[in-house]
């Protein structure tokens, strides 16, 4: 799925331009769930709540890509028993 870009910097009517935008990509995203067997309510539900917690995760970390990766933190403990496979 793509969007387009938007077409003015102004604060208002980027936002309107951004809802038409998102509303279009949800009816895709509904009719979608609703050919794979969902019910139009309870996928809009599941949407609401997805929304609100990417909102969340947004709002207390705004930048994720300057966290540091996993591989650059220092390990804390094993994970497992020690168990060996073959």
């Amino acid at each position: 799925m793509t969007f387009p870009p938007p077409k003015t910097e102004s604060p208002a009517p980027r936002f309107e331009e951004a809802t038409a935008v998102a509303r279009n990509a949800l009816e895709r995203l509904i009719a979608a769930a609703n050919e794979a067997g969902w019910g139009t309510e309870e996928i809009t539900a599941a949407l609401l709540k997805a929304a609100q917690f990417l909102s969340d995760s947004n709002k207390r970390d705004p930048d994720p890509a300057d966290d540091p990766s996993i591989s650059d933190a220092p390990a804390r403990e094993q994970i497992g028993h020690g168990e060996l496979y073959d």
